[in-house]
């Protein structure tokens, strides 16, 4: 027999369409993107199999396609959120849009996509509870929505107005909350926000990292992080620790905090023309705040130029951890009259965010190896200071943030009661999602989510589920007041997470390290 050296042909059915592909030995989640251009498929762990971005259906089933082998795939079916009919699409894109459960609109296609599978496969006439509809979002991850508004959205399957669609007022509100544009609306919920990685030129390079400062370029991502040899990294079993000690004095509190990652799903991507000017990484997200000093948009500038065409820079999941901003860790002690110290890990910005809410804490900056903090992350520092002013007694009553928004909050045994005024809504669905997605965020954050950083400042913890974010079954009911004060528009959900992170941190005890447990 003579051989070519050619990879053999792999035929399966996509979306109802015959396909084929080369067997190159990788996964279904590259020849879905990389091989058939699919861009509903999301890759935001890969190949960790750990977010449920990319799921789809094979044979009906749910299958998260990162780390699925294609050569698996032969003779099979691979439903995608395309896939689906069409009235179905639509119905999904309309309760999401009617709850509120997709912002920057990344994870949601896989979790329609699960959504899906789920009811199809139940008895007729007996569609799964909504208990059963949590359970099966334990294979996902989102970081904008506190997942309450996602099962809100499977309980409005069916029943939700059609035609939903944003307006200026939603994308103004949204944009408030999220502190860069972004788009509200079906063609969020259908993952079609415009990220970089699926707007990227037809033909373009793909750059990944190397590892020591510098950068592969291949033909796909596949091809890119194969030539770069990087084996994706995982949980170690070393123990997150606060990194500063707490400062010496009488206090009524004392906080310390670890480091903790932001954990948005669509990790850091950019492409640029050559000659160009680079797409933004926040597309219709701004992973709040952690993303606006991201190395992806000069790389791919820079690499552009260098090789007379298209280049897209796109950094794995391990990649944006080890490379990307983290919440400064902090330690401090205070009084009831509101004075006290705040120890916190040098970072631009931060001893303004504190003065503007807590003039009474002495800030002190220590340089310690670790990975790069920033104050652009949501209420970097002032979040802090409030949690340690509420436990001292100094704070007893609204939060009121830098940009003039007020928040109370009560989270107790039943769950986390959230008022919140912050001039005009606008949108009251658009805001009251982004309020319990902070809440969940705030609780996630004092009770479980910490980063192992070693002592010579490397992280430890490279997966999706290393952080910490607490899961949808584990999530307390949230309940949101909005307070229409006809006010000028301000962002409301950074005084909500403050909130809800003191009136955890208080319900859990005021102990001295975070998280909690």
């Amino acid at each position: 027999m003579e051989m070519t050296g050619k990879p053999d042909l792999l035929r399966l059915t996509v979306d109802g369409v015959a396909a084929e592909a080369p067997d190159d030995g990788g996964t279904l989640l590259d020849l879905l993107r990389d091989r058939l251009g699919n861009r509903s498929v999301k890759d935001g762990c890969s190949p960790q199999g750990q977010c449920g971005c990319c799921t789809v259906l094979v044979d009906g089933q749910p299958r998260v396609s990162c780390v699925t082998p294609a050569r698996r795939m032969a003779g099979r079916t691979v439903t995608t959120l395309e896939g689906l009919d069409p009235a179905e699409t639509t119905a999904w894109a309309d309760a999401f849009c009617t709850t509120g459960g997709s912002q920057c609109g990344f994870c949601t296609p896989g979790i329609v996509v699960r959504f899906a599978g789920l009811r199809a496969s139940a008895p007729e006439g007996s569609p799964p509870d909504r208990d059963r509809a949590a359970r099966s979002l334990h294979a996902h991850l989102c970081r904008c929505t506190g997942w309450q508004t996602v099962l809100e959205a499977w309980d409005a399957y069916g029943t939700a107005p059609t035609g939903t669609a944003g307006n200026e007022a939603s994308g103004r509100r949204a944009a408030l909350e999220g502190r860069t544009p972004q788009v509200v609306g079906p063609e969020v919920v259908l993952g079609r926000g415009g990220f970089a990685a699926d707007t990227a030129p037809e033909g373009s390079l793909v750059a990944v990292p190397d590892g020591d400062g510098g950068w592969v370029v291949g033909a796909t991502v596949a091809e890119a992080r194969s030539s770069a040899g990087r084996v994706q990294g995982r949980r170690t079993t070393v123990g997150a620790v606060p990194p500063l000690e707490a400062p010496d004095g009488d206090w009524e509190a004392v906080l310390r905090t670890p480091w903790v990652e932001p954990a948005y799903l669509e990790t850091d991507a950019a492409w640029c023309e050559p000659g160009g000017r680079p797409c933004s990484p926040l597309a219709n997200g701004g992973a709040f705040g952690a993303k606006l000093e991201s190395v992806a948009p000069s790389a791919a500038r820079e690499l552009a130029d260098e090789y007379g065409r298209p280049v897209l820079v796109v950094l794995s999941r391990e990649d944006t951890v080890r490379m990307g901003a983290k919440r400064p860790p902090v330690s401090g002690g205070a009084r009831a009259d509101g004075t006290g110290v705040l120890r916190v890990v040098r970072t631009p910005g931060v001893v303004e965010a504190v003065a503007a809410v807590a003039p009474g804490l002495v800030v002190e900056e220590v340089d310690v190896a670790g990975p790069p903090t920033s104050s652009s992350i949501r209420a970097a520092g002032w979040a802090e200071a409030v949690v340690l002013l509420t436990g001292a007694g100094a704070i007893d009553g609204p939060v009121v943030s830098p940009d003039g928004a007020t928040a109370t909050a009560v989270v107790d045994d039943d769950g986390i009661q959230v008022s919140v005024r912050c001039g005009a809504p606008l949108d009251v669905t658009v805001l009251r999602s982004y309020c319990v997605g902070a809440a969940h965020m705030a609780w996630s954050w004092i009770t479980s989510e910490a980063l192992s950083v070693d002592a010579d400042g490397v992280v430890q913890d490279l997966t999706v589920r290393s952080f910490g974010v607490v899961r949808a079954t584990d999530t307390p009911p949230i309940s949101v007041v909005i307070e229409d004060d006809g006010g000028e528009p301000v962002n409301g959900s950074d005084a909500v997470f403050a909130a809800v992170a003191a009136a955890t941190w208080r319900h859990r005890g005021c102990p001295e390290d975070l998280p909690t447990g």
